[in-house]
């Protein structure tokens, strides 16, 4: 009688433990529906700052705008202004970055009040830091260009920086020769400004996290490390394209950027170089907040890709101090300030030169055009430069 009884206990007992421990998970359960639907169903939080938008960020980003509202609109007077704090408390960590085929220049334009004519910003109640330049080459890619601003901009108030926006335009159908117009466009932007830090930026990149603070580092900075197009990993170790930041004094040391890469391909492993070969080497944001996402487009018509970059690449111990900022030739067609950016548009020549020389026919050779003496070796009429500012 007592080994039944006590069997009917253990039996209760254990009968018990499984309900308690039933009972628990089926707790925890629905703690966890319940927080995940509510989750689903609660509006984010976009009116906190700093650390709090980390966490409404999440991995899929934020509105690249959200932060903006808690700027003043109005700047503020006198010498006592005070500096804006070294972390700037708008960052938000991870943007969603998406292509709306609607967007207009004019709705970036609104969306951002406080850029002034030419794409020119400082943060209006604070003293800014760290005055960086923008240089995007560029020939008919103004889809593209119109996407960047539209991130560009509220991404680089966020960091409280003052900037400005220049867009090098290469003028004519020769190929594309993005090194040469990045020469020019540090030239030309420096004429301006006393930039402390140049950032090099491919139109077709949009950064996916403003951590990725645009300002310079003590040695040339590569700040594209994760694009979406290489999984978002780093291809090579000497890979330095897409965006990379220099100070003025970096520039000089490893003689500005070749300017005979013609055509897609070998300037970036050239720049890369000259790097190493200047005394300096290249530093890099983690790969979690160096992330980009590429615009996707076909290979541009008039920037093939260049068949003699691996020959010029061999040479580059040769030919760094040579072919640089030191030889950059290039005449200024105009300049417009714009509402979002200030465009310069360039003659950067040939591979030829400059003015290269009409092919000479039997017909010039012997002087005879329509009862009208040639002189082929006379180069054309150089356009004015810098005269039709706008």
């Amino acid at each position: 009688m007592v080994s039944i009884q006590s069997k009917w206990r253990y039996l209760f007992m254990f009968l018990g433990i499984q309900l308690v421990v039933m009972a628990l998970l089926s707790r925890e359960g629905y703690q966890k529906r319940v927080s995940y639907f509510i989750r689903i169903f609660r509006k984010p939080d976009t009116t906190g700052l700093s650390s709090r938008n980390h966490t409404a960020a999440g991995s899929a980003g934020g509105d690249v705008y959200a932060n903006l509202s808690h700027i003043s609109k109005t700047h503020s007077h006198g010498d006592d202004m005070p500096y804006c704090p070294k972390t700037s408390p708008f960052i938000g960590g991870p943007i969603h970055v998406s292509f709306p085929s609607r967007l207009t220049l004019e709705e970036v334009q609104r969306k951002n009040p406080l850029v002034v004519r030419g794409g020119r910003y400082r943060p209006p109640d604070c003293d800014a830091r760290h005055k960086t330049a923008i240089i995007i080459p560029h020939r008919h890619r103004e889809h593209h260009l119109k996407f960047l601003l539209y991130y560009l901009h509220p991404f680089l108030q966020r960091q409280q920086l003052q900037y400005g926006i220049y867009v090098i335009h290469q003028a004519g159908n020769y190929t594309f020769n993005r090194a040469k117009l990045m020469n020019v466009g540090f030239r030309e932007a420096m004429k301006e400004e006393d930039w402390d830090c140049l950032f090099f930026h491919d139109v077709d990149l949009i950064p996916e996290d403003d951590r990725n603070t645009y300002i310079c580092d003590s040695n040339p900075k590569h700040a594209a490390i994760a694009m979406d197009k290489f999984g978002y990993k780093l291809p090579y170790k000497m890979y330095f394209g897409g965006v990379s930041a220099l100070t003025p004094l970096h520039y000089l040391k490893m003689n500005g950027f070749p300017n005979n890469y013609w055509g897609w391909g070998g300037e970036d492993d050239d720049i890369g170089v000259r790097v190493s070969l200047a005394g300096m080497y290249i530093t890099r944001p983690s790969l979690k907040v160096g992330r980009y996402k590429m615009i996707k487009h076909k290979l541009d018509k008039g920037n093939d890709v260049n068949p003699k970059r691996f020959n010029m690449l061999a040479k580059t111990r040769q030919t760094w101090k040579l072919d640089g900022m030191n030889t950059a030739e290039y005449e200024t067609i105009s300049r417009q300030y714009l509402p979002l950016y200030t465009n310069i548009t360039v003659n950067i020549g040939t591979e030829d030169g400059l003015h290269p020389s009409p092919p000479t026919t039997p017909a010039k050779a012997a002087g005879k055009s329509a009862g009208k003496i040639l002189d082929p070796a006379k180069p054309p009429a150089k356009p004015n430069e810098g005269h039709s500012e706008k």
